[in-house]
């Protein structure tokens, strides 16, 4: 359903229908039963995306049954994830070509692949009559009955009724959702119209080119789950879309089921500086002003939802938003944001001092926090002498510190997730007197060497590296080589994983047509290495000493892809050692364990950790009004005083019911995870000292 919804954000339609039953009435264009077959061109891009992933991907996969298999559980993955419009003699009938779609893409035999579609948008538009019946004969909420959400793994049901069973409890659990929230029967029966009929409708207008671009990419995800094609619409709005969402509110927004889900908060933007909205937090509602209505936008596309949040520069934009560490069954949150502009300066590195006792010793340490790793290309290709790059930013940072006689830096690296390979490498190259910083395999299997450019090393000094889940690509080349050096120590989290890299293919080059656009290609061509030979994909860099993580492997990073590239090893380069920090390590992570043990924040940040996993293994959901409401005050209720403590330990006092200073909890633990931080590299300085 990912893959189909990722489609539905990016086509160039808006999206005006309000009820299922006036589609025909208000767009004559649309026709519910047109049947969808493939283009002739179509047939010479599948030949031309076969031949590049054959040949020029990076492993090289070559198509077979077993291939076959997993390109066909892809592709139904693709349209009915959550098992909601097929029936298990739909998929009867499709298992008879399981082993089959490798010679079909070998041939660019595409009609079976637009079979299965045109199969799927007629069960969706008999679900969709059944659903307004559904939601007029509304729900009893006395009983206690209960309703799976995740329905990826359950089995396809086999009858009619059966499924009618399974949306009674989806709708009703989403008129529960919003009856808590204080709306009327009337408003809920309109919203949820409102909502499975804009679905509906973009479902309609799709194109031949989208079911081909969701059957490529059925294909390209088996291989690898950063190679994707991108039809020519998608191709041109996916840049739009982007660009779009570093104006408003300063956050990328990605497609999630049916809701519209943060990828990332942008370093500098709105956002950023509220820090209310938290990566993977799901927006399900969006208003205006102070006194705005809120728009339900459960189900939207996303340049709709997108054009909802932006506005002018100084306005107001209100959310309502599911925290990412709350359940489904939580009642949303409401979100202020000031509408900005992101400005490119307030991405730069920025420092600032902590003070650390430790052992009745005080420690004065910098942290130099970097978000991604820029470069102003354009401005270096001109010679202008200030043009703005991360290592350029973070010398000066570096000199700054120094001078104000800092006893150790931390380079938080949290949330960053790359960017610019020849910043990395000049990056590590200040604090390290020369040698190699990675190494790069390219796909015929030739090695380059990313070296340091020259001998200088500005920071001789104790060094830390804070990293977490979304530490990517360039930042994990950075650690790993400062890890690999013995430059400093890794604390935080596993990085992200992600040690491959892509190059952007313009297939029009390749194809002789009078078509304008044929689509791109975004394809796998080399992988990272370590200057150990150790690879960053998959495994990504382990730190020297771990923080506990509410965030999985099997779900975030590299590794909760099925079709990753695999962790493996080159020869090691010749590189020198600055240091050996091994032996100090057993002894930082005891006192590490000691220290947090007695830290009643780490308490309650192990307690939040341990309450998002309970969440996480919750599979089903009372559908009693009554069992649901109170479940939700008992968990907001803890949350309530969880905070509250945890305010109170941090030196926030409280003057009646008005806080003199507010922080966030997202703020508060990002503090406590640097304060301990500040604490190891303290640890370090007396070890060494000694």
């Amino acid at each position: 359903m990912k893959k189909l919804l990722f489609l539905l954000s990016i086509l160039s339609i808006t999206v005006f229908s309000q009820d299922i039953a006036k589609l025909t009435e208000e767009n004559q264009v649309i026709d519910t039963n047109k049947v969808l077959l493939p283009e002739a061109v179509q047939v010479k891009v599948s030949k031309l995306v076969t031949t590049f992933l054959s040949r020029y991907h990076y492993s090289k996969v070559q198509l077979n049954d077993s291939v076959s298999a997993k390109i066909f559980d892809d592709y139904l993955s693709s349209l009915d994830n959550n098992k909601l419009y097929f029936l298990q003699s739909d998929i009867d009938v499709f298992e008879l070509n399981r082993y089959n779609f490798d010679d079909f893409i070998l041939t660019a035999k595409l009609q079976p692949a637009f079979d299965i579609f045109n199969v799927f948008k007629k069960r969706l538009n008999i679900r969709m009559q059944k659903v307004f019946k559904q939601i007029d004969n509304w729900f009893d909420f006395s009983k206690d009955e209960y309703v799976v959400l995740d329905r990826e793994d359950a089995k396809w049901a086999v009858t009619d009724s059966e499924l009618d069973d399974i949306w009674r409890k989806r709708l009703k659990n989403d008129a529960l959702n919003l009856l808590l929230t204080g709306k009327e029967v009337d408003d809920i029966k309109d919203v949820l119209k409102k909502r499975y009929s804009r679905y509906h409708k973009a479902l309609l207008q799709y194109k031949s080119e989208d079911v081909f671009q969701l059957y490529m990419n059925s294909y390209s995800s088996v291989v690898d789950p950063h190679t994707n094609y991108f039809s020519p619409i998608s191709s041109e709005n996916f840049k739009i879309n982007m660009s779009l969402s570093l104006e408003g509110i300063g956050a990328q927004l990605t497609p999630d089921g049916d809701y519209t889900k943060v990828a990332k908060i942008i370093p500098g933007g709105p956002a950023a500086k509220g820090k209310e909205l938290g990566e993977n937090d799901k927006i399900v509602a969006v208003a205006q002003a102070d006194t705005g209505e809120f728009v339900d936008v459960i189900g939207w596309r996303l340049d709709d939802v997108v054009q909802l949040i932006r506005g002018d520069k100084g306005t107001l934009v209100r959310l309502s938003v599911l925290k990412a560490d709350a359940g489904l069954d939580m009642p949303p949150v409401e979100i202020k944001i000031v509408r900005d502009k992101v400005k490119l300066e307030e991405q730069a590195a920025q420092k600032e001092i902590i003070n650390i006792d430790e052992n009745g010793v005080s420690f004065k340490l910098g942290v130099i926090d970097i978000p991604a790793f820029y470069i102003d290309f354009e401005g270096k290709r001109k010679g202008e002498a200030d043009y703005k790059s991360t290592t350029r930013d973070v010398k000066k940072l570096v000199k700054e510190l120094k001078e104000e006689n800092v006893d150790g830096i931390i380079v938080d690296l949290r949330n960053n997730g790359g960017g610019s390979l020849e910043e990395a490498i000049d990056l590590t190259g200040l604090f390290i007197e020369d040698g190699p910083v990675v190494q790069v395999r390219q796909m015929d299997g030739k090695i380059e060497l990313g070296e340091d450019p020259d001998s200088d090393i500005d920071y001789t000094g104790p060094l830390a590296v804070l990293v977490n889940r979304f530490s990517a690509s360039a930042s994990e080349i950075f650690a790993g080589a400062i890890q690999d050096y013995g430059r400093g120590l890794i604390i935080g989290e596993n990085t992200f994983g992600k040690g491959t890299v892509q190059n952007l293919i313009d297939l029009k080059r390749y194809i002789p047509t009078p078509q304008d656009d044929l689509g791109q290609l975004k394809l796998t061509i080399a992988k990272f290495y370590r200057v150990t030979g150790s690879s960053t994909q998959h495994k990504g860099v382990v730190p020297d000493i771990s923080f506990p993580s509410a965030l999985p492997a099997d779900e975030y990073g590299e590794s909760s892809y099925e079709s990753a590239l695999p962790w493996d090893m080159i020869r090691t380069s010749q590189f020198k050692k600055y240091s050996d920090l091994s032996k100090d390590i057993p002894k930082l992570v005891s006192r590490h364990e000691t220290r947090i043990t007695s830290d009643p924040e780490f308490k309650y940040l192990l307690e939040d950790i341990a309450e998002m996993k309970e969440i996480r293994k919750q599979k089903s959901y009372t559908l009693n009004e009554t069992k649901r409401k109170q479940e939700r005050e008992e968990r907001e209720a803890i949350k309530k005083k969880r905070e509250e403590e945890r305010k109170k330990l941090s030196g926030l006092k409280l003057k009646g019911k008005e806080e003199v200073e507010t922080h966030s909890e997202d703020e508060i633990l990002d503090d406590i995870r640097l304060q301990e931080t500040g604490h190891i590299l303290a640890d370090l300085i007396l070890l060494s000292s000694k």
